[in-house]
């Protein structure tokens, strides 16, 4: 019989799905209404993360499963140290979004705060689901949000950046269904443990198939990571769409991230026999080649919209090198990172929407313009975002950095992505640096009256930074923690045994 507590599992899935039906339902003529639900359901959000994250502590890897379908039969839910911190991770960067965009962005159009809310359906699901088909599922859901949001509050450059994040993940969604489609065909099942059992076994007859299929399902997650060359609609997206909506779509190249590591560490992983590491060749050229993309490209912004959006690109480029690796030192020195880049990166993009609003005709562009009230305020915040981003010391990315150079030791071509990672990271420091002092220092003197930053965004921001520089606090507890979660993201055996156990439903007769 299962525990009332074990239901807490399907609760961040269930929960924001139900709070998106009641606001259109019941509340989508109130904005004040909506919001004060929206940020009580994403408050209680992070309680449940909160006490899943605690459960997943233990170290034991908990399966879910729908209706008491024994897998690979029926939809399971898997909960593991991995799925539980990007849980928690998501709940609490969620809170500081869906504040900041009660001070007024979620006012520009219709329904923000149910679109928000199934947004955050999809990402938790896409985190807690067993079964690669249903991953697609949760993917069509957080995309489908996702492009409500981008075009919330109209206007021609949201609309033509629109279409492109349209076309591109449409394209990766009838991907995605090949990929699934051909790896059914071969082995029968889509549970990911299920998956791990039969990959190692499949007739070499059928191996290239297979994985034709495990292939293409790595293009579908490249083009989520925004890794290269499937990385072009992301500058577009994020500097198109409100601060906000930018701000939450850092989880959402972690998602990409988090499946490469899921399917090509658990299914395609070390002990997949003939399609061991599949995507292994593949990753780290790859994330190489986009931090150097991220880093000319956040030099070469013509607006800070711009320059933050090129500065996920070269942080993903950075993560993925890490996760390109492989093994438990590549992974925990990803995670850490991991948790530094969606935070700070949201920080950007919030700070961002406050800069475009006090700069009136000038926007977010990067020319001289007439001083903005509270530009000490806005400038300390943009420094401490810039140095987290670019890993400065001391904060997170700093020890993040340098945690991925010392995992990548163990390479032979170790000098090429050490000298990469730090070429990068002058060259953003260069970017932020002559973006800081146009914004900033080369402003004129203020024309006509102005008023300051509105307080409840600012807190938002500022707890974003002060969560980044409570990170680097922790970075020793933090690290041995994301340790044993690399360990268990890796160990396929324990995976196996806790979705595959026997049918616990008695048989006929008994």
């Amino acid at each position: 019989m299962t525990a009332p507590l074990d239901h807490m599992t399907i609760l961040p899935v269930i929960l924001p799905a139900m709070a998106a039906a009641f606001l259109v339902l019941a509340l989508r003529h109130h904005l004040n209404s909506q919001r004060i639900v929206s940020i009580g359901v994403t408050l209680v959000l992070v309680g449940i993360a909160a006490f899943v994250f605690a459960q997943a502590s233990d170290g034991t890897v908990r399966a879910y499963r729908l209706g008491a379908w024994p897998a690979p039969y029926g939809i399971t839910l898997v909960l593991d140290r991995l799925s539980a911190t990007l849980l928690l991770l998501t709940a609490v960067l969620a809170l500081c979004v869906v504040v900041y965009a009660a001070g007024g962005v979620d006012g520009r159009g219709r329904h923000f705060h149910p679109l928000f809310q199934f947004q955050l359906m999809g990402i938790n699901g896409a985190f807690l689901t067993g079964d690669v088909f249903n991953l697609f599922v949760f993917f069509e859901v957080m995309l489908i949000a996702s492009y409500g949001l981008m075009l919330h509050g109209g206007g021609p450059g949201r609309l033509k950046a629109g279409f492109q994040y349209v076309a591109i993940n449409l394209l990766a969604s009838v991907v995605f269904l090949v990929g699934v489609g051909l790896i059914y065909a071969v082995t029968g099942t889509l549970n990911m443990a299920d998956l791990a059992v039969k990959v190692p076994q499949v007739a070499e007859a059928d191996a290239a198939l297979l994985k034709t299929g495990a292939l293409l399902l790595f293009l579908v997650f490249a083009t989520k990571a925004a890794l290269v060359p499937l990385h072009w609609w992301l500058p577009a997206t994020y500097a198109g769409t409100s601060a906000p909506a930018a701000a939450l779509f850092m989880i959402m190249t972690k998602v990409g991230a988090y499946a490469i590591i899921r399917v090509y560490g658990l299914v395609f992983g070390a002990g997949a026999g003939p399609l061991a590491l599949a995507a292994a060749p593949f990753v780290l050229p790859a994330a190489l080649v986009t931090l150097v993309l991220g880093a000319a490209g956040l030099v070469g912004s013509r607006t800070l919209r711009d320059l933050s959006a090129f500065a996920v690109i070269a942080s993903m480029g950075t993560l993925l090198v890490a996760i390109g690796l492989f093994d438990a030192a590549g992974l925990t020195a990803g995670l850490y990172y991991l948790v530094h880049s969606t935070l700070a990166g949201a920080a950007l993009f919030l700070i961002a929407g406050l800069v475009q609003e006090q700069r009136g005709a000038a926007g977010d562009r990067l020319v001289p313009a007439p001083a903005m009230a509270g530009e000490t305020l806005l400038g300390g915040l943009l420094f401490l975002a810039a140095i987290a981003l670019v890993g400065l010391p001391p904060l997170s990315g700093f020890l993040g950095k340098v945690m991925i150079l010392k995992a990548a030791q163990a390479l032979v071509l170790w000098p090429w992505i050490w000298g990469l990672i730090l070429a990068a990271s002058l060259v953003m420091t260069f970017g932020f640096a002559r973006a800081g002092s146009v914004l900033f220092w080369a402003s004129g003197p203020v024309s006509g009256p102005r008023t300051p930053p509105p307080l409840v965004p600012v807190c938002a921001v500022l707890a974003l930074l002060g969560l980044t520089a409570a990170w680097t606090l922790a970075a020793g507890p933090a690290t041995g923690g994301l340790e044993i979660t690399a360990q268990q993201a890796l160990d396929r055996s324990a995976y196996i045994d806790a979705v595959l156990e026997p049918d616990p439903r008695p048989a006929a007769g008994d």
